[in-house]
């Protein structure tokens, strides 16, 4: 397993910019924009972290911003940590028979969610290209929030 991200919601992207980058000297590596989701990911390193996220291998913070206005309550402003496994299905059975909730099932074979004692939300994410979509997990619903 390998740390990714820590993600935080923002509700003012070119604020949030403006702490992240221009006075807390982080730098953006990377951008993603959704139109289907109707989000935009961006993805900052420390300064002495650039060269490594580039080829990640840096822990960074992801700022996401949602296109559709929300308040944020209950710590909703702080999304997940994330962390790379190197087979989703695997390590969500091994953490199901241990009596952890799958919030979120990788029905993709791409992606999961669960939560800590302390209701913190982690994402799990396949390393490398998502697994086939596979039983039970396809057909899984949701549990809870995720």
């Amino acid at each position: 397993m390998r740390y990714l991200h820590t993600m935080v919601r923002v509700t003012d992207i070119d604020a949030s910019l403006d702490f992240y980058v221009g006075k807390m000297g982080m730098k953006e590596v990377r951008r993603h924009e959704s139109e289907q989701g109707r989000f935009t990911l961006i993805f900052l390193a420390a300064t002495d972290d650039v060269a490594a996220a580039t080829d990640s291998k840096a822990p960074l913070v992801e700022l996401t911003y949602n296109w559709d206005p929300e308040e944020y309550t209950g710590g909703r402003n702080f999304g997940h940590l994330a962390y790379e496994v190197d087979n989703i299905y695997e390590t969500c059975q091994r953490l199901m028979d241990k009596g952890v909730t799958i919030n979120r099932p990788p029905r993709d074979g791409n992606m999961a969610f669960v939560k800590s004692p302390d209701n913190i939300s982690i994402e799990l994410l396949q390393k490398g290209p998502a697994l086939e979509k596979a039983e039970p997990w396809a057909s899984m619903p949701n549990t809870g929030s995720w």
